[in-house]
């Protein structure tokens, strides 16, 4: 490992190898804060740097793990004493911007904000978002193929990457840059990274396809009386706002209790005693079209009863305030601690079945616990946050036997263990849940193609030893 370490730090620079107490203080989750416990973090500036070090991973069997923006939840950016850090940060280049082609190109390490605000300076949007938009990096995003808010109306990450860049583990370069909507020379190569965690290979550059600017932004919080009210809303909403909903996010009244009123952290916009409530918002260009028929929608739903109370954001300030309450994790943190976090995918229809599935599951075998939901309902994506008591009962028994009280009833439901949040290491024992044995195969056949020697990303997703 020293005489690795000492090529590295010839190849990159002083400044490019962190070691010691340098790397040791970093933190590499940000739920449990665990610290890096890597040999050393190395920090590439260029693509080319990325495949000199893996060169020379390949050629020692140097096992190596991609860090991103570390906002991850699944503990996919742990490495071990053995293993060495890729730390993109300083890949943090806007390439080029094309507003009449309606593509951005960005290297690996820019933070999804940045792309953001180089889109709307062109009068375009870059309409992946989520909370963590500050940190997460547009590689991590394509790496667990991150969903987010505006998923309903524009798709996951997958469906905004039309070129790619990726260095495998011997350190060969898969370039598939190109810009073109409409690309079928053969295999999409770029499909085959996205979402992989960083098992396949190293994604360094991307381009990404930009959207129309909508300027006028319709912001509202409803309380629903039923999960039934709840499940009519949103296509009463899709029809109504012909095509502009972009964002249908749900909490439950556990979560939204917990957060808007008990944590003391906000002002709760509505009364925190019905079982459900909807943040709903509505991307369009005309203003004053969009408000009529964002005002028409919401009193056809009073009308039929599918809410009974809602606010209407009246300024950007009002708007961010009712987001600050769907997007405090912090203070689940702090409301829940110590706090598990299981992110999933499932039919609409079996959401409430599941939750209640659940929550009898965690009072028969682990009753201390504490469950609050929300979600992106419009996707099929719910968000589960337990808390385990106050006796901080954190072992590997009761965290595996929680577990089990969450992906059991999910398997039976034909949902899926995994949403944009990925698999990491906290998933991973699960995944035959959500994956049929063909398909397992056919992972680890790819796994053996593309990182024959298991260096990228060991033990992540799913287990595979190389051969000796």
């Amino acid at each position: 490992m020293s005489i690795l370490l000492e090529r590295l730090r010839q190849m990159l620079g002083d400044n490019a190898v962190l070691t010691g107490s340098d790397a040791s203080r970093r933190e590499v989750d940000w739920l449990s804060k665990s610290h890096c416990r890597a040999a050393a973090i190395l920090r590439p500036a260029t693509p080319q740097q990325v495949q000199q070090i893996m060169q020379l991973c390949h050629e020692a069997r140097q096992p190596v793990v991609t860090h991103g923006g570390l906002t991850g939840l699944v503990h996919g950016a742990e490495a071990g004493p053995d293993e060495l850090v890729v730390s993109l940060e300083r890949m943090n280049a806007i390439e080029h911007i094309d507003p009449v082609a309606g593509t951005i190109h960005v290297q690996a390490g820019v933070p999804l904000q940045q792309v953001q605000e180089a889109a709307a300076a062109v009068d375009m949007q870059f309409p992946v978002d989520l909370g963590a938009r500050g940190s997460c990096t547009i590689g991590g995003n394509i790496a667990t193929n991150a969903g987010g808010n505006r998923v309903i109306r524009f798709g996951m990450m997958r469906q905004q990457v039309l070129g790619l860049e990726a260095v495998l583990a011997n350190g060969d370069i898969v370039s598939s840059m190109s810009p073109m909507l409409k690309n079928n020379a053969g295999y999409d190569l770029k499909q085959l990274f996205i979402g992989s965690e960083g098992t396949l290979g190293i994604v360094t550059r991307a381009v990404l396809r930009l959207q129309p600017a909508m300027p006028d932004v319709r912001t509202a919080l409803l309380a629903c009386p039923n999960f039934e009210a709840l499940t009519a809303l949103l296509p009463h909403l899709r029809q109504s706002l012909g095509g502009s909903l972009s964002a249908f996010e749900v909490m439950w009244q556990s979560h939204f209790a917990l957060i808007a009123e008990h944590s003391g952290r906000h002002n709760p916009p509505l009364a925190t005693d019905a079982p459900y409530y909807a943040l709903v918002e509505s991307l369009a260009i005309d203003a004053e079209g969009h408000q009529q028929g964002f005002d028409h929608a919401l009193e056809q739903a009073f009308e039929q009863a599918l809410i009974e109370d809602a606010v209407i954001a009246q300024s950007s300030n009002q708007r961010d305030a009712l987001w600050a309450i769907r997007d405090d994790i912090e203070g689940l943190v702090e409301s829940l601690a110590p706090l598990l976090a299981f992110d999933v995918s499932l039919p609409i229809e079996h959401m409430q079945d599941y939750v209640t599935r659940v929550e009898h599951e965690l009072h028969t075998h682990y009753p201390q616990a504490r469950l609050v939901v929300f979600g992106h309902l419009g996707d099929g994506n719910l968000h589960l946050s337990v808390g385990m008591g106050n006796d901080g009962d954190d072992t590997e028994g009761a965290r595996h036997q929680i577990e089990q009280c969450l992906y059991q009833p999910l398997a039976e439901l034909n949902g899926s263990i995994s949403a944009e949040h990925g698999i990491g290491l906290e998933k991973r024992d699960w995944l035959h849940l959500s994956r049929s044995p063909a398909e397992m195969a056919l992972m680890t056949t790819l796994k053996q193609a593309l990182d024959p020697h298991g260096l990228l990303n060991r033990d992540k997703v799913l287990v595979w030893t190389p051969p000796v």
